[in-house]
């Protein structure tokens, strides 16, 4: 039996998590290999569960009946494991592409989000933005069910805990309708599908803004927590582009190469 796995996000609260204390199962040569001579973590033993049941492939094509639920749980599993070893690399990767598709963009304003535990390190881009002279900025989150809203920010002015303990701008500062969003999730693939937190906030918001004005979307992911093809509903809102730790990819046929800004 796989062991529960906490799953930390923005619209839920925490759930007690439940995992042996120890394993006697007699696992394959392959795992035990895989494991390393430590007992492993709970996010890596969860992790390596995952890929042995997979066959080897950690970006398999999940099973047929897994929903949701079930694939948010697996990719923040796989996010949780590479955040221990790859958050210090990934911060400079996306401050670096992140800064170059805004130049080549030329957003008005430019979005990301306080980033919770285990999410990619964002705030070093908002800082390389707000030095090249972009307006930055970070989302709210209000009631369920609505659109979250977005308050100007730039790195080092003060922020107020938010719904979810999520660090916000403070009420008295303006509001503003991004054009350029840097959006967390917790797995994606490459026709811009994306899973977030179960809320729908940025499906509402995205679904807000492209009505108002072109903008772009941007998914902030590890690598690890891509998947093949994951399931579409009526109300999702694609991403135009993914950022990870290894490349930019780009998620919807129509051209980016013009500029937001009219």
């Amino acid at each position: 039996m796989a062991p529960t796995y906490i799953v930390g996000a923005r619209d839920r609260y925490p759930t007690a998590i439940a995992a042996p204390s120890e394993c006697k199962t007699r696992w394959p040569r392959d795992f035990v290999d895989a494991a390393g001579p430590e007992r492993p973590s709970c996010a890596k033993f969860v992790f390596l569960c995952l890929k042995f049941i997979g066959g080897g492939a950690v970006l398999g094509e999940p099973p047929m009946n897994l929903d949701k639920a079930d694939l948010r749980a697996q990719a923040l599993a796989r996010r949780a494991e590479m955040a221990r070893g790859d958050a210090a690399d990934f911060a400079g990767r996306l401050a670096d592409k992140g800064l170059d598709l805004a130049r080549q963009l030329r957003p008005n304003v430019a979005s990301a989000f306080f980033p919770l535990p285990n999410e990619p390190p964002v705030l070093p881009l908002l800082d390389a933005l707000a030095k090249a002279g972009f307006k930055t900025a970070l989302p709210v989150t209000g009631r369920r069910g609505t659109p979250l809203i977005f308050r100007l920010w730039r790195p080092g002015e003060p922020t107020v805990k938010g719904k979810m303990a999520i660090e916000e701008p403070l009420a008295d500062s303006p509001e503003a309708a991004p054009d350029l969003l840097f959006v967390p999730l917790a797995a994606f693939d490459r026709a811009g599908r994306r899973i977030g937190y179960g809320a729908g906030f940025y499906d509402r918001t995205l679904r807000q803004l492209r009505a108002m004005k072109q903008i772009c979307a941007v998914g902030v992911a590890y690598a690890a927590q891509e998947f093949p093809n994951l399931p579409n509903e009526p109300h999702d809102e694609r991403l135009d582009y993914v950022l990870t730790e290894r490349e930019l990819i780009g998620c919807r046929a129509r051209s980016h190469a013009h500029s937001l800004r009219r």
